[in-house]
């Protein structure tokens, strides 16, 4: 897909990897309308786009059924789409039992509720051909410590993606699922990055992470999976999980010891940390 001229729907456009997306997919001439909870963010990053002429933004909380129907009602949205990126999520590194009920909550709307409930919205208004890329985690193939909700809605989101995309086999929509692994967001708690540090967890720039994810709009790549050795923990986990078992078994101490502080709700995008003897995604 060239990307040219395309219409594009970017959530979660006010941070993060999302703002580095919105700038590369920009860059290859798509009109985009710019989705977060920020107005004043998004307007920045619309100026400050090539031809800002060319981009709209839309304010709304995905986690609401009366903001996603408003969002629903842009009048950019009239002209149809060509693709939709569904980027926007949240994630709370923290065990289980030290997380409230809203925490919980939050990150299923977001992560998996919100973007199926959007696609389904949006489908009569793809115009084919179409992509529709889900912005995953390598979280979503790899259970991990201090991660079970947000582990829970990125396989859930996995699981939504391959199914839908043969669901539309050969009407003219694709549908993509992208998984990066540790990012350098400020999404990510303090704890994260003191344990990613600790363990020695590679992490990516928003930018790197944004030009693997056009270069697989463009190319229509089904699947991604971002990193070395992220992608073989991905392979073994499905394979052979024991292995994978014993060898977070060994990191635990030290996750344990950074999740037990509890931090505020990281939200717009989904970034998150990296995984034990691999990663931990955005």
């Amino acid at each position: 897909m060239k990307l040219e001229g395309k219409r594009i729907l970017l959530t979660g456009a006010s941070g993060g990897i999302g703002e580095a997306l919105a700038m590369e997919l920009a860059a290859q001439g798509a009109h985009l309308l710019l989705h977060g909870r920020r107005a004043s963010a998004l307007e920045r990053l619309r100026k400050e786009l090539p031809h800002s002429e060319r981009h709209q933004t839309v304010t709304a909380d995905l986690g609401s059924p009366q903001e996603r129907a408003r969002l629903l009602q842009h009048p950019a949205l009239e002209q149809g789409l060509d693709v939709l990126i569904n980027s926007a999520g949240c994630n709370q590194f923290a065990w289980l039992e030290d997380q409230s009920g809203e925490q919980v909550t939050r990150q299923l709307l977001l992560n998996i509720e919100a973007p199926i409930q959007l696609t389904r919205a949006l489908l009569p208004r793809l115009r084919k051909p179409a992509v529709i890329m889900n912005i995953g985690s390598s979280l979503g193939a790899i259970g991990y410590a201090g991660y079970s909700v947000y582990c829970a809605s990125k396989f859930a989101l996995r699981g939504f993606s391959e199914s839908l995309g043969r669901e539309l086999e050969g009407t003219g929509i694709k549908v993509l699922h992208f998984a990066p692994r540790a990012t350098r967001t400020h999404l990510n708690s303090q704890a994260a990055y003191a344990m990613n540090a600790e363990l020695g967890t590679r992490t990516d720039s928003p930018q790197d992470v944004a030009e693997e994810a056009v270069i697989a709009l463009c190319n229509e790549t089904r699947r991604s999976w971002l990193g070395w050795p992220e992608k073989l923990f991905v392979r073994l986990n499905a394979l052979l999980p024991a292995l994978v078992d014993k060898a977070l078994a060994r990191q635990l101490p030290i996750i344990e010891r950074h999740a037990r502080h509890p931090v505020p709700l990281a939200t717009d995008h989904g970034d998150n940390p990296a995984c034990a003897t691999h990663e931990k995604e955005h």
